[in-house]
């Protein structure tokens, strides 16, 4: 019976502070009136929540017919988490709070060779960070980092990550974790912006839909019923390995050597531009190069009919493009949109993400923030 009475309890504290997280402030009352408790039963988990440090007093309400009625809050600061998004080119480093306001960051470019120096620098980063925000390194509940790839709990390492050096070798994992002396989970980084999206940008309020990302690789990260799919081996989302369909060549990854930045590039070039970048054919066709226009349409086609294989799958009512390709939506908005429309009925809504190139750090935090309630209540 006393382990039943206490499940209970954190179940109502549960409820209580899953509302306070949502809609802030609210008196004993109104949590009693909305989450269908008693009010002896709020009164109970508020008091054990207030003795934990996890809610706070914040003010009075006068005015009323009655007494005066206390209010209470979330504690923000009561535990923070971590996010890390190690990409080819950067490395971005948050710190945020319990309701998931960044209190510091930290962004350094990604010169490693090796993966040894690849920790060391998502360390130095992450220790910075705690040292802006002044904050004890000890206040951190947990931490999330984003990576290309799929993780591997056999090895501990990620698989399908070609970019960053040594990144597939055994215990990875083990070796972040020691360094940064926190309960550490290794993610693929789509799959985190997928989630950042749902929780801060296009995607809110969204039950179905997909984020492309587009840049030096492809991938995608898929949010089904609300909440992410990543399938039986956790590669779901993986279309860089499907095969392109204008090309001959049905090897893997040539969907990722048809629309990723340098295919861009390269057919920059066989134009006769003299552009070394994805970015710069880009701005180029910003300018209003005819030249540069051109290979951004041809990437829009092509980008269109990634689209609408996506959907003939999966359906989504929402199609967020990120990376550095994905992004520049308004470009080729209008070969994406005839591509779509000349390859059958299946035209979900295409947008740019809302979150740009920090997308992958708001997904860590995310689910850094989930990992950490689910650590408080199991301890409660």
């Amino acid at each position: 019976m006393r382990g039943h009475s206490g499940l209970l309890r954190v179940m109502n504290e549960r409820l209580v502070l899953d509302h306070l997280r949502e809609h802030g402030r609210s008196s004993r009352v109104d949590l009693a009136r909305i989450t269908g408790l008693s009010k002896p039963t709020v009164s109970a988990a508020m008091s054990g929540l207030v003795e934990a440090g996890l809610v706070m007093h914040v003010g009075e309400v006068a005015g009323r017919p009655g007494p005066t009625t206390s209010l209470y809050d979330l504690n923000p600061d009561a535990a923070y988490v971590l996010g890390v998004d190690i990409g080819r080119e950067w490395i971005r480093v948050g710190i945020a709070d319990l309701r998931g306001s960044f209190r510091a960051r930290r962004d350094g470019r990604n010169s490693a060779r090796t993966a040894s120096e690849l920790v060391r620098r998502a360390r130095a980063l992450a220790f910075r960070a705690a040292e802006d925000a002044s904050l004890e390194w000890s206040s951190l509940m947990t931490a999330v980092v984003g990576s290309p790839g799929v993780f591997d709990p056999g090895t501990g390492g990620m698989q399908l990550a070609p970019n960053l050096p040594d990144w597939g070798q055994p215990g990875l994992v083990d070796r972040l974790r020691d360094s940064l002396r926190v309960e550490l989970f290794l993610e693929n980084d789509v799959n985190l912006a997928a989630v950042g999206e749902h929780a801060y940008g296009e995607g809110r309020g969204k039950q179905h839909f997909v984020l492309i990302s587009v840049g030096t690789g492809v991938g995608m990260g898929i949010v089904i019923n609300g909440a992410l799919y990543t399938g039986f081996r956790g590669a779901a989302g993986e279309i860089g390995y499907l095969p392109a369909p204008e090309s001959q060549d049905l090897t893997h990854g040539s969907m990722e050597a048809a629309v990723a930045a340098a295919s861009i590039a390269r057919h920059a070039q066989a134009s006769g531009l003299e552009l070394g970048s994805a970015k710069e054919v880009f701005a180029a066709a910003a300018d209003g190069d005819a030249r540069a226009l051109k290979v951004v349409r041809s990437e829009g086609n092509r980008m269109g009919g990634l689209i609408v294989a996506v959907a003939a799958v999966l359906d989504p009512e929402l199609v967020v493009l990120g990376g550095g390709v994905g992004r520049n939506v308004v470009l080729m908005r209008e070969a994406i949109q005839e591509r779509i429309a000349e390859l059958g009925p299946l035209r979900p809504e295409v947008v740019a993400s809302g979150l740009g190139e920090s997308g992958v750090l708001y997904g860590a935090i995310a689910r850094a923030l989930d990992r950490a309630w689910t650590l408080i209540f199991a301890k409660r």
